[in-house]
């Protein structure tokens, strides 16, 4: 077997990106976003891209990037008000749209991963997110079918991974990480701290490194959404 460690994010994408493809990314606000592998999607050119994830970062960081180039075509997400960018081309009809509640999205990924095609779920069931999609009653309550997403490339950020792409997430900046590796085609991470196979304590792996196809270490960029200090 080849390895998956990579030299650098140029590396880790060749090959791997096309015009129109569906890619799932981890992260919530700013954290735990594979923010590296981001400016590298960027600078390939690829479009029409449907993108996966919670959010879309804010206006200049994180999947605003992609927005401010205008190679997204379509977002599957659950939360979009840090991004003026997003609200101008969605509300200009410039950007496609699929609200899908936080949960939702969470399961949504994870069943793709599992290989489970689709669940019942009452969330959203009476609202716009109930629209068009099939209704079920169990047990007297009204139930909708939400399909599971299978992404043809997921990108993710860890704290610690090891050259077998086993994966260790940090407090919160877990998030939506071990969902979205899982439901990838091909995953790719990055990782604050790269170490040789067989150190990482196995009962600590939060993301097996059977779902991961490339890893590389980076040097992560920390921003803060909105900064709250007290006058002095």
């Amino acid at each position: 077997m080849g390895t998956k460690v990579q030299s650098s994010t140029a590396n880790a994408l060749d090959g791997l990106v096309h015009d129109g493809m569906t890619i799932a990314v981890g992260g919530f606000g700013l954290c735990g976003i594979p923010e590296q592998l981001i400016i590298a999607l960027r600078d390939t050119g690829v479009s029409d891209l449907t993108v996966v994830s919670n959010n879309a970062g804010v206006d200049d960081w994180g999947l605003g990037l992609l927005l401010q180039t205008r190679q997204i075509r379509k977002m599957i997400s659950s939360y979009v008000g840090e991004n003026a960018e997003f609200e101008r081309q969605f509300m200009s009809d410039e950007l496609e749209l699929e609200f899908t509640p936080q949960g939702t999205l969470a399961e949504r990924l994870r069943a793709g991963g599992a290989g489970i095609p689709g669940f019942y779920t009452r969330t959203g069931v009476g609202t716009i997110v109930a629209e068009g999609k099939e209704h079920r009653e169990f047990d007297g309550d009204q139930y909708i079918l939400e399909r599971g997403i299978r992404a043809d490339l997921a990108l993710v950020k860890a704290h610690t991974g090891d050259q077998a792409g086993n994966l260790i997430y940090r407090m919160t900046a877990r998030n939506f990480n071990p969902m979205v590796a899982m439901c990838g085609t091909v995953t790719v991470a990055e990782v604050e701290q790269l170490v040789p196979t067989g150190e990482l304590d196995p009962d600590q792996v939060h993301t097996p490194g059977i779902f991961v196809n490339r890893i590389l270490q980076t040097e992560s960029e920390k921003r803060i959404e909105q900064r709250t200090v007290l006058s002095s």
